[in-house]
């Protein structure tokens, strides 16, 4: 492992720019830094979700994508470097198999809810969705490695499918989208 950080403010950030992974200094309201910034986002919000009641397979799970998410959020960080593989996103397509064959098919739309953890996955998926829109944007100026954006998109949906899954943990149920509803009344 590289050198420790002994102190954590540098002051070489006083000026608006950061340090990437590379040595070269970048604006701090860059792309790049927006996406692995987002991602390191992402990675805290799964950190809320594992800070409640999961079930222990889920909770290894988003253990292991929180390392994924590191080594993501380090590929952003240093142009040129690729960690995420394809391995990564075939893990991530059997992870979400294995979660979606218990689930019921899906006949409705799902709003974010029904637990607290459900909710915190809910709003991990759109964190990771922002992060997949702004790591497009990084494809458009400057290289990104091939896999990142697959990882990202696959990694959505398997935050949906645990969502789901937390939804029903301990015989709760899901929050559907209601089409034809009646507006509610307030008494007064």
């Amino acid at each position: 492992m590289g050198n420790r950080l002994s102190k954590i403010y540098t002051r070489t950030g006083d000026d608006g720019t950061t340090g990437l992974g590379d040595g070269s200094r970048t604006d701090k309201d860059g792309i790049r830094v927006d996406a692995y910034g987002t991602t390191d986002e992402l990675n805290s919000v799964i950190g809320l979700v594992l800070a409640q009641d999961v079930p222990e397979i889920v909770a290894r799970v988003l253990h292991e994508i929180q390392h994924h998410l590191f080594d993501l959020g380090g590929e952003l960080c240093i142009p040129g470097h690729q960690a995420i593989q394809q391995t990564h996103i075939d893990w991530l397509e059997q992870t979400l198999d294995h979660f979606n064959a218990d689930l019921p098919a899906l006949k409705d739309f799902i709003l974010p809810g029904g637990s607290q953890s459900a909710a915190s996955c809910h709003l991990a998926r759109t964190v990771c969705r922002r992060a997949e829109r702004l790591v497009v944007s990084l494809q458009r100026v400057e290289s990104v490695p091939p896999f990142s954006l697959k990882y990202l998109n696959r990694l959505s949906d398997l935050l949906f499918v645990i969502a789901r899954v937390l939804a029903r943990h301990q015989g709760g149920s899901e929050v559907l989208w209601q089409k034809d509803r009646s507006p509610i009344e307030l008494s007064s």
